[in-house]
């Protein structure tokens, strides 16, 4: 049987080690698609020293992959929304199978790309787009199909994962370790994607419609950053048994799915709070399974490639079948999507970490539980730290019961209309992933 023919689009880490990975592996990546993949040909704007082409055809044209009648499957490794988009819908017009690792083409135009796709009987395959090498979205779309589920839990930046670690285990700024995160090339130059959960939504995003069967929808994703934390309120966290992390959480109730990623504080005794560094980690629980935890390398150049082949080894055995009876894209059948909405972040419920600077004066605390319980917000633990040296404010640090955003919001502009209160009242979401 003939080879399968790739047309590799951007030849930077990811496509390297994609195109690197094909070449070392290809006996055995051959034995398990039923038939060789070759690359044909290669879209790259500049040579990559880490990766010997040979003779392999080189364009700089994208486009011209996606018009190359010899190409069987693009693999669209460009990243941004612009380009990309226009790549992928011309191979898919082109009828042409697409291999993509990237969360943001996806996330925000996935609706249109897998409408596309359908239209021309083609795979659109991108299990690289979510947690670099850890295969998650297959184990969501078909190990988990028996389940119901109920909610998805993700540290799914490796940067942002990375920052926190360094805080709480040396007790650095985050300025600091953000400079560093920059100089090992974990961070951008501008960091925003990673440090202001952009990046994260992107992949929750993916994560929650195959997971609950909804439509893409990123811009109804929350996004809050980790750039206002402090090392006192990791400390304060690791005292009272939690770690903080830049969580993606995806959950589904009667309501609507929450859709958010936020800093988060989880139990210390949970496995996914001890996953460290640049790691990737999804928890999932289903009504049948429980919970499991997939774990691993979220980026990198063949973590990230080994999805991508895993990838083209799908689309190679899945080609030849009848597009009826393939695998969705979003796990559902896309005439079977729900139209359960997702909710606004007032709406989403969690537990809370409060953080207030008080005056050192009699009945401040009294003060703080009367507003408190006038809204319906239990306290489950206080911890009252010795007033500052520097300013004479006394830390009171508490946990609360599960309570809606809106109520929470409500009592935290009461609590900072106290006159005993100084500054802003310090709010981090509590999930405990049981």
């Amino acid at each position: 049987m003939k080879p399968v023919k790739v047309g590799i689009c951007g030849l930077g880490t990811v496509g390297s080690g994609t195109f690197n990975v094909l070449k070392r592996n290809a006996e055995e990546i051959a034995r398990r698609a039923g038939r060789g993949i070759e690359v044909a040909q290669i879209a790259q704007r500049r040579p990559n020293p880490q990766c010997d082409t040979g003779s392999t055809p080189i364009t700089a044209d994208v486009l011209a992959v996606a018009d190359n009648p010899e190409i069987d499957v693009v693999v669209e490794l460009i990243g941004g929304y612009t380009l990309a988009r226009e790549l992928v819908l011309r191979a898919i017009a082109n009828g042409k199978h697409v291999v993509t690792a990237n969360k943001a083409l996806i996330a925000v135009h996935g609706n249109e790309i897998f409408a596309k796709a359908r239209e021309q009987g083609v795979i659109v395959a991108f299990e690289a787009s979510v947690a670099g090498g850890i295969p998650v979205i297959k184990a969501l779309r078909e190990g988990l199909a028996a389940n119901r589920i109920n909610w998805v839990a993700g540290i799914i930046n490796g940067t942002g994962n990375f920052i926190l670690s360094e805080m709480r285990e040396k007790g650095r700024t985050f300025p600091d370790v953000l400079a560093e995160a920059q100089a090992l090339g974990y961070a951008e130059a501008d960091p925003t994607f990673d440090v202001e959960g952009i990046d994260a939504a992107h992949k929750l995003t993916i994560l929650a419609s195959i997971a609950f069967g909804i439509p893409l929808q990123f811009d109804k994703a929350y996004t809050e950053g980790i750039t206002r934390l402090t090392t006192a309120d990791v400390g304060y966290a690791e005292a009272l048994g939690y770690r903080i992390k830049h969580l993606g959480v995806a959950r589904s109730t009667d309501q609507g799915i929450e859709l958010r990623v936020h800093p988060t504080l989880i139990p210390a005794d949970r496995l996914i709070a001890n996953v460290n560094g640049v790691m990737n980690a999804v928890m999932v629980n289903g009504d049948a399974v429980g919970s499991t935890l997939f774990y691993g390398a979220g980026a990198g150049q063949e973590p990230t490639a080994s999805a991508v082949v895993a990838d083209l080894v799908d689309v190679v055995r899945a080609m030849t079948s009848d597009p009826e009876n393939r695998v969705p894209h979003l796990a559902f059948q896309p005439d079977a999507l729900s139209d359960h909405p997702v909710l606004s972040i007032e709406a989403c419920e969690s537990a809370y970490y409060l953080r207030i600077q008080a005056k050192d004066h009699p009945g401040v605390l009294a003060q703080v539980a009367s507003i408190l319980s006038a809204r319906g917000i239990n306290i489950e633990s206080i911890m009252q730290k010795e007033a500052e040296e520097h300013d004479g404010l006394v830390p009171m640090i508490l946990l609360t019961h599960r309570v809606t955003e809106r109520h929470m919001v409500e009592a935290i502009t009461a609590l900072e209309a106290l006159d005993d209160v100084v500054g802003d009242v310090v709010r981090i979401r509590v999930e405990h992933l049981n």
